[in-house]
């Protein structure tokens, strides 16, 4: 399995992947601006360039990189202006992405703030539309990340997500991000083995495992069916042990990038105590040189 963490870029992008070597990172997840912030500074080429030196000299393929975007965008608000400087900022994360060589843009299809979920749901395909046409020369692929459901934000449930890729023109550059706590927050019981199964064969028959180019593997503070985000080291929150398990020996996703997103400190020791944990679920016929 390919596994890694979301980690900081502070000081530089390139440090990113520095850090992750500290718990031998296979996969890699960053923000590539502030995710609190609309605009930002465009990236210099030496940050470019130190950026694809530092994951030369990694374990990590580009492949298995992805960019989180800023957490302030909403493609489907009824706010003009921030419908507006969300596609803006939205375009300008897939040009950011293609710059650094990272096809997979992960993003929150967004909170319909009042509309109607239907409506909402257009709005963002038709916003991934403009996006994708103003730059239609890129490969990147906007990466839709399941959600917990709190208050109106869409992706709660796989219908809604797959009622947002069927409107996407180009459907060559749309995928899916699972996150296991979300799932599980949204009512996806994937304590057991068998509800672990459950939950992959709902998301076959209405998404296609095709599009599954990402996993968030994070246990879950609060309860099934909750809604409500937020995260847990590996576990120790509500999901438990053997959900993972069963993921980490699904040799279906042997090939798709798994990053934690788990409270941390400086020194990351809980980033290596969480992936060592998934790492000894893992088939050895499944592990990564």
């Amino acid at each position: 399995m390919i596994l890694g963490a979301h980690t900081s870029v502070a000081g530089g992008l390139h440090l990113a992947v520095e850090r992750s070597q500290t718990f031998g990172g296979t996969a890699l997840q960053i923000f590539s601006k502030n995710n609190n912030r609309w605009a930002a500074p465009p990236l210099a080429p030496e940050a470019i360039q130190q950026w694809q030196s530092a994951l030369l000299d990694s374990p990590i393929p580009l492949s298995a990189v992805a960019i989180h975007d800023s957490y302030l965008i909403n493609l489907c608000s009824p706010d003009e202006t921030t419908i507006a400087r969300s596609i803006e900022a939205f375009i300008d994360e897939h040009r950011r992405a293609a710059q650094l060589g990272v096809r997979l843009l992960n993003f929150h299809p967004g909170a319909a703030c009042g509309r109607a979920p239907e409506s909402a749901i257009a709005l963002v395909a038709e916003n991934i539309n403009h996006a994708h046409e103003a730059t239609q020369e890129l490969d990147t692929i906007s990466v839709i990340e399941t959600t917990a459901g709190q208050g109106t934000t869409l992706g709660a449930r796989f219908e809604e997500i797959a009622a947002i890729i069927a409107q996407v023109d180009d459907q060559s550059r749309v995928g899916v991000c699972l996150d296991t706590c979300h799932v599980f927050a949204a009512g996806y019981d994937i304590r057991t083995e068998r509800g672990y199964r459950e939950m992959i064969e709902e998301f076959d028959a209405l998404i296609g495992l095709k599009r599954l180019l990402l996993f968030h593997v994070n246990d879950s503070k609060a309860t099934l069916g909750s809604r409500v985000d937020r995260h847990e080291h590996i576990g120790k929150g509500k999901i438990g042990e053997e959900g993972f398990r069963a993921l980490m020996s699904d040799e279906r996703f042997a090939a798709v990038p798994m990053v934690i997103e788990t409270p941390k400190g400086k020194e990351m020791l809980e980033d290596i105590e969480n992936l060592n944990l998934l790492r000894s679920f893992v088939p050895t016929a499944l592990l990564q040189p």
